[in-house]
């Protein structure tokens, strides 16, 4: 199993006839909640990330900081608003992604028999896989129009925030985020669905 990015993510692919004319295949939705419903996944968290299949793996700092955004993020919100921490988000048929961190508009039971399509805020928790939420998921994330996207950046102890999803006029069929703020350990951020909310970035760190 190779691992793409270090710490978190893991790529596991399937490829037929290894020699002359190799591809590899892509995954849809279907085949990934079909393998998760035979138990090929087992105890393992995977996501689908552009047609290919990621293992999350964690560490303590990567773990605590998840749980602390999560609490910061529902004192934040409050009412209305549900504080989801690593669960699918369904942003499309090869697109099945588990964000560490998502707030979505409504209650815990809207999303019994269907996962989230949108959030208002989504939040990775990064330090070896810093370059592929910063490439990959902020691409795919401005793809699907999420307005607000953070990453609590460990290595250097900041936030990240990506805003303004747009079409990369650089690069033909990719998105990008136009505006990106960095806010240092010290300071404050409030979420675009919240702007009255206060939200310290010590308090996302481990």
């Amino acid at each position: 199993m190779a691992t793409v990015d270090g710490e978190r993510r893991t790529g596991v692919m399937r490829a037929t006839d290894r020699g002359a004319g190799a591809r590899r295949w892509r995954w849809n939705v279907d085949e990934y909640r079909r393998l998760d419903e035979l138990g090929f996944f087992e105890d393992h968290k995977v996501e689908l990330i552009d047609g290919e299949l990621y293992e999350l793996t964690s560490n303590p700092p990567h773990d605590t900081s998840v749980s602390l955004t999560g609490r910061a993020m529902a004192a934040a919100f409050g009412a209305g608003y549900v504080v989801r921490e690593e669960k699918t988000l369904d942003l499309g048929r090869r697109f099945q992604p588990h964000p560490d961190v998502a707030v979505v508009a409504g209650q815990t039971r809207d999303y019994a028999l269907k996962h989230p399509t949108t959030a208002a805020l989504l939040v990775e928790v990064a330090e070896s896989s810093l370059r592929h939420d910063r490439v990959v998921k902020a691409h795919r994330y401005a793809m699907a129009g999420i307005e607000d996207f953070w990453i609590v950046n460990l290595a250097e102890r900041q936030l990240e925030i990506q805003r303004k999803p747009e079409p990369d006029p650089d690069r033909a069929g990719r998105f990008r985020y136009a505006e990106v703020t960095i806010v240092p350990a010290d300071g404050y951020a409030s979420p675009l669905a919240r702007p009255e909310a206060r939200v310290a970035v010590a308090d996302l760190l481990p």
